[in-house]
């Protein structure tokens, strides 16, 4: 994977950014829903542009979720409060300040009648390196630097940060970071955390300080790859945000990264995992690939989403924090 001269890159963005304000508001919404009634049925997306959030879908619940106290509080937890909106007036949003509009209706019977088996066909894909916590060095790199200056309190809090390396050295690091003023600290941060000789580029445009959903609409599920494994291997099925467990998009993605963390245990190396369903049946197909593309198994096996749902506890409210803290943050 690391060949002579070969160029590697990978990139993060953070809770801050437009994309995953709309995530983490969905996943917020969704976590009361799961915390009232633990069999919710749940598919909402959401869009935010300026301060004017719309969510769309659909739920089957028993729960008497409060939409806008959620909204709100998902966007304030993020940090868009009103201290923040003292600091950058009309460059970014605030919680309280929201426009909330919902339009969410019942869920159809008719995709109610697929979970005996899987709600729908698909493909899904895993990946992980025995090192890294599974991602690739690039990937690992972007999001351990993003992180870390989301929360440093340097800048504002809609980031990216860039990682491209030559023959597995870093050659060049990208930030994007909203500021006020000059970016010396952050420069000095940044070569704080990443030792070595590289081109460092902050804000490449030269002035970043109008950000979060009042530079760019927001919307859910844009942000796959940075929410995957980045330049690790390809991606499938839909976004695993905005749905609950029933969903394969994010049921089978997780069993996907689930198989592959097992097998490059066993192997101490990189394995690439990939898996397909069909819509009313429980039973998957699976392949399991080495980093040479030798394949270490390949079967079908019979799992319903009741089995993994139970599996990766699917059924708490624990979606706010895969959001915030990552798509595989609870698998041990």
């Amino acid at each position: 994977m690391n060949g002579i001269n070969m160029r590697r890159f990978s990139e993060y963005v953070s809770l801050g950014h437009p994309d995953k304000i709309a995530d983490y508001i969905s996943q917020t919404v969704l976590d009361e829903f799961i915390r009232q009634d633990s069999n919710t049925r749940y598919a909402v997306e959401v869009q935010i542009k300026d301060n004017i959030v719309t969510l769309g879908g659909e739920v089957d619940s028993q729960a008497d979720v409060d939409i806008y106290k959620c909204v709100r509080g998902a966007v304030e937890d993020i940090g868009y409060n009103n201290g923040y909106k003292k600091t950058w007036l009309d460059n970014a949003i605030s919680g309280d300040e929201l426009v909330i509009n919902s339009y969410i209706s019942q869920q159809s019977n008719d995709i109610a009648i697929g979970l005996r088996g899987w709600g729908d066909q698909g493909i899904f894909f895993g990946y992980h390196n025995n090192k890294y916590n599974g991602d690739t060095f690039e990937h690992y790199t972007a999001k351990e630097l993003g992180l870390a200056l989301f929360k440093s309190g340097l800048g504002g809090l809609d980031i990216k940060t860039q990682i491209v390396t030559m023959s597995g050295k870093i050659s060049k690091v990208i930030v994007a970071i909203p500021l006020m003023g000059g970016s010396s600290e952050v420069e000095a941060f940044v070569k704080d955390n990443i030792k070595g000789d590289y081109e460092l580029i902050i804000n490449g445009t030269g002035r970043y300080i109008k950000h979060s959903s009042i530079a760019d609409c927001g919307t859910t599920g844009r942000k796959l790859v940075v929410d995957f494994y980045g330049n690790g291997c390809q991606i499938g099925g839909g976004s695993p945000w905005t749905k609950d467990g029933s969903k394969a998009d994010l049921t089978l993605n997780l069993f996907a990264k689930d198989i592959a963390k097992q097998w490059s245990e066993k192997i101490d190396g990189e394995v690439f995992s990939s898996i397909a369903c069909c819509i009313g049946s429980r039973v998957i197909d699976i392949t399991v690939q080495d980093s040479n593309r030798k394949i270490l198994e390949t079967k079908t096996l019979a799992v319903s989403p009741d089995d993994l749902i139970e599996r990766y506890n699917l059924n708490t409210p624990i979606y706010a924090d895969l959001c915030r803290y990552g798509l595989f943050s609870n698998l041990k």
